[in-house]
């Protein structure tokens, strides 16, 4: 399950248990500017859990210097030795513009970042000047006994391709279809033991025709920014067209097989084979998003602990 950003704090603790207890694998916190920060939701997961993984989903690379980032890193896995999936990436460029961290070229940024913090994780001592990267003797008093795969949570070809290079996987974010997986995966070049991560989107209800009414509007606002996750759907053209003609109302009539492409809508059997699909496509780590509601999020656990039990 993913945590999100505007749920208060404290419920962290509460649904990391229930995630725990219910035989759920991982809980993944969201780290947005200017929410509620993902280290220390992590943190107070892991301290009230036994098995369950915590991801980081994801940190800005900018918005901590790298130093600070490896410490905190390697603090959570002293916390939960084994049970941390930490992401890194860009951040979303405005928002470090508003902090003043936005940087002349995030690849290159991230490309140091990432860097140098696997070395301190790796417990190395680090001496580097590039062109944000400054260190002279950086070394980790407690680095992790076994540094956790660090991922790459990146969008593009560009940045795909980067994370290939110098990530122990990537964090794909919402809408992260098994064609969008594949695309990613060609991009990323196919490095072995490549850990991908994906956030998806869950309405599970009785009726799809209902389920499809729910999402269109989330569907509409992402195919008329051309979100980059939904370029590579074989059907992406044809769905734009549609709704470029006839709004939501051409996304609910939609081909089912396309909704079970996009996320786990429609009925259980739907969730499931989306799942499936999913994995099949490369998936390791799969984090569905509950509603924005919290009343509605609580009774989708059950939910969620029935797909994490299948």
């Amino acid at each position: 399950m993913c945590f999100p950003r505007t749920f208060p704090p404290p419920l962290v603790t509460e649904f990391a248990r229930k995630l725990d207890d219910g035989g759920a694998d991982q809980l993944w916190v969201i780290e947005d500017c200017f929410y509620t920060g993902g280290v220390s939701l992590a943190a107070a997961a892991l301290s009230v859990t036994e098995r369950l993984q915590v991801g980081l989903g994801i940190l800005p690379a900018v918005a901590r210097n790298p130093a600070i980032t490896a410490m905190e890193i390697a603090t959570l896995c002293g916390l939960g030795p084994g049970r941390v999936l930490p992401g890194l990436g860009h951040g979303v460029q405005s928002w470090m513009a508003q902090m003043g961290a936005k940087t002349p070229s995030p690849l290159t940024t991230l490309d140091e970042v990432m860097t140098a913090v696997r070395r301190l994780l790796a417990g190395e001592t680090v001496s580097t000047h590039g062109s944000y990267v400054h260190f002279d003797e950086v070394v980790l008093d407690q680095p992790p006994a076994d540094p956790p795969p660090l991922l790459a949570g990146v969008v593009g070809p560009k940045s795909l391709t980067l994370a290939g290079r110098i990530a122990d996987g990537v964090v794909l974010a919402e809408p992260a279809s098994p064609s969008y997986i594949r695309w990613a995966l060609d991009q990323a070049g196919h490095p072995e033991g490549f850990h991908v991560a994906v956030f998806a989107i869950p309405c599970i209800l009785d009726d799809r025709a209902t389920a499809y009414r729910i999402m269109a509007p989330w569907l509409g606002e992402l195919v008329a920014e051309q979100r980059t996750a939904l370029r590579p759907l074989p059907f992406f053209d044809e769905m734009a067209d549609r709704y470029a003609q006839h709004g939501t109302d051409g996304l609910v009539s939609m081909p089912s097989e396309w909704w079970s492409e996009l996320g786990l809508i429609g009925t259980m059997d739907d969730a499931l084979a989306h799942l499936d699909a999913l994995e099949a496509a490369g998936a390791h780590s799969i984090a569905l998003f509950p509603a924005p509601d919290i009343d509605i999020a609580r009774s989708q656990l059950d939910q969620i602990l029935e797909l994490a039990r299948r």
